[in-house]
């Protein structure tokens, strides 16, 4: 499995491409993912969009704010990088596996939907072992869903679960969207 970075020198962020490429290198072995992987950063933006085109390679469209050091602007964080990276490559192989084959493309997800799954990815990523801040994505959740109750709950489902389905996530999710 390749895994390559753009740009190879950056000019506004201080990140590394070559540390980048280690980082995405060892979660996609960790899940398991043996497709080339390309990652594209814009390093001109501090926001933290990821974008996911499917082939026969994964390409991650990255804004530099997803791998930043929250406490240091401007400079790579390895736990922020290899918890985005796993984001993704997670939602990547989440849709070649087929159980998230009807998920609408990443530019059509609702900001609810996007909650839910980065929910459930989050948390399977904490499960193997990665750094990831449950209250960051339970807050997340609750911006989407409401500080409700049945938010709540739904949360808990959601990231206890393992093993769904894009129309299972949508059902758990759904009752709490009501």
């Amino acid at each position: 499995m390749t895994v390559t970075v753009t740009p190879q020198e950056f000019r506004f962020v201080h990140f590394d491409a070559a540390e980048t490429a280690r980082i995405a290198a060892d979660v996609a072995a960790l899940l398991g993912v043996d497709r080339p992987v390309r990652i594209e950063i814009d390093e001109t933006t501090p926001l933290a969009r990821t974008r996911i085109e499917l082939g026969d390679e994964i390409v991650l469209h990255i804004e530099s704010g997803a791998f930043e050091d929250t406490k240091r602007p401007r400079h790579q964080s390895e736990a922020t990088t290899a918890a985005s990276l796993g984001r993704c490559l997670l939602k990547a192989r989440d849709r070649l596996s087929g159980g998230f084959g009807e998920a609408p493309p990443d530019a059509d997800l609702s900001l609810q939907q996007t909650a839910a799954w980065d929910t459930y990815c989050a948390a399977r990523l904490a499960r193997l072992g990665l750094t990831v801040n449950q209250q960051r994505w339970r807050y997340n959740y609750r911006n989407r869903f409401g500080f409700t109750d049945a938010a709540d709950a739904a949360f808990e489902t959601v990231w206890a679960a393992d093993g769904l389905t894009w129309g299972e996530l949508q059902a758990i999710t759904g009752a709490a969207a009501s």
